[in-house]
């Protein structure tokens, strides 16, 4: 079995923290993902919708695609470039 390593990529993401506003996720990433219902936050994805839970970042992939990553995974595989 061959062994291959993650291509270095920047991604835009923005953590959904107590109080974040849809605009101030459509302001981060230039378009609005989060759809509230019932106080719940969901994101439109290629797999469809899926919650969001308060402390989960919002990534914006390499396709323009956005999924959500629970901080724990985040931290262990993106580091801040700016």
């Amino acid at each position: 079995m061959a062994k291959y390593r993650k291509k270095p990529v920047v991604i835009e993401a923005v953590q959904l923290l107590e109080g974040t506003t849809p605009k101030q996720v459509k302001n981060a990433l230039g378009v609005d993902p989060v759809i509230i219902s019932n106080d719940k936050y969901y994101i439109q994805t290629l797999e469809g919708m899926m919650e969001v839970s308060i402390g989960d970042y919002i990534i914006k992939g390499v396709q323009n695609e956005f999924y959500p990553c629970k901080p724990d995974i985040f931290e262990a595989t993106y580091e801040k470039v700016e």
